[in-house]
């Protein structure tokens, strides 16, 4: 890459900007605006995810620090503190969800053939929930409890390569099986959820399009037994069985035969019982498929850890929508150039790279490869001989 541009300019070359312009032509994101526009804001918010920026002074700071460098990285309207806090306010916050999706579709092509643990052909999801605390005084529209405030991130992890490709956010109040009704099956897939998703009307919608859920069943469950499959114990399975479901509305709801198997997990000294749709993997399968579950609960403690999405620079519904989307493209971003250029290192370690070397100038890979680690160290090596008496 050219030596002369800033890391933060390479990492933006990334950005379909293209794609970013329809995304502002369809909401009229810039309308009457004649310095700071929606790309200035990406930018701007984007840089404050990347080096862990606190507030919005703290970016006007930081940025008008290295004014002669703006034009080149891609930022062109004058940065201010007021101008950031009213874009945020005001701006549609789906100008940033629609190309948060696009990313997404770029980062599932690129990551399509990762492996993820298990060999299977089928598409894997992980369903889960996260809820972000606020104070009820600062963010009254997101009343949770008497004396708090929230909003919670539904999301749909595609275990391949961790990218998240359905993301719901909601104040605290609401349940997390209501994601369901606005999730559209992919037919072939595979849906791992847990008991908080038990809904049998609505997961009835999946298996009438083909698709395949894993989740854990409730004590209160009634069921009845119509057949047992042989289950090799030492793996862990303890039963393997055809169900049908007992209870006058459960039944009602779901009037298929489902497959229920009973797990004792070793390590932990505990007993799961999954309840599925799928009928012809190995039982132990399915019990591995609820295992990588864990995986979006990783993913939303690495981002609460490492992106800016539990303090926010507005306190309007918008501002906060709007933050969190920008968090999400700044992740898939990183995720798209780790793939992109081959980079043999955990997104944690590339984006505390990048937090210390956006104004470098100097090429990225340089400072995302094993091999510019070395260079700088043999160089420092090297000075340190010269002053050596």
């Amino acid at each position: 890459m050219n030596r002369g541009q800033t890391i933060f300019s390479q990492v933006i070359d990334f950005l379909p900007q293209n794609k970013f312009r329809r995304c502002v032509d369809r909401y009229n994101g810039n309308y009457r605006v004649r310095s700071f526009t929606c790309y200035d804001q990406l930018l701007c918010m984007a840089f404050a995810q990347l080096t862990y920026r606190q507030s919005l002074r703290d970016i006007e700071c930081c940025l008008r620090a290295m004014q002669e460098k703006l034009y080149h990285m891609g930022i062109r309207g004058k940065v201010s503190r007021n101008t950031m806090a009213k874009a945020n306010e005001i701006r549609d916050w789906r100008i940033y969800s629609d190309f948060a999706l696009t990313l997404i579709h770029e980062a599932r092509r690129l990551y399509i053939d990762e492996d993820f643990g298990l060999e299977l052909k089928e598409t894997v999801y992980a369903l889960d929930s996260s809820t972000i605390d606020l104070c009820l005084s600062v963010f009254p529209w997101a009343r949770f409890r008497r004396t708090k405030a929230a909003v919670k991130l539904h999301t749909l992890l595609d275990l391949k390569g961790d990218i998240p490709t359905f993301i719901w956010i909601t104040d605290g109040k609401v349940h997390d099986v209501n994601v369901l009704d606005r999730l559209i099956p992919e037919p072939g897939s595979i849906y791992v959820m847990d008991r908080a998703y038990l809904d049998f009307q609505r997961l009835y919608q999946p298996h009438q399009c083909s698709a395949i859920f894993v989740t854990r069943s409730k004590t209160n469950t009634g069921m009845r037994r119509l057949y047992s499959n042989n289950v090799n114990k030492s793996t862990g399975v303890r039963c393997d069985q055809i169900v049908v479901l007992t209870g006058y509305y459960s039944k009602k709801d779901y009037p298929e035969k489902l497959r229920r198997i009973k797990y004792f997990d070793a390590e932990k000294g505990r007993s799961f019982v999954f309840l599925t749709n799928q009928f012809t993997l190995p039982s132990i399968t399915i019990a591995e498929l609820y295992r990588y579950r864990w995986r979006v609960e990783i993913f939303f403690k690495w981002i609460k850890q490492h992106l800016r999405i539990k303090s926010f620079f507005g306190t309007s519904e918008n501002a906060v929508k709007s933050q969190i989307w920008i968090a999400i493209s700044t992740y898939v971003l990183v995720a798209i150039m780790k793939k992109r250029l081959k980079i043999d290192l955990s997104l944690y370690t590339i984006l505390q790279i990048l937090s210390i070397t956006l104004f470098e100038k100097m090429p990225i890979l340089q400072a995302l490869t094993t091999d510019g680690y070395r260079k700088q160290i043999a160089s420092s090596h090297i000075q340190l001989k010269l002053f050596e008496p």
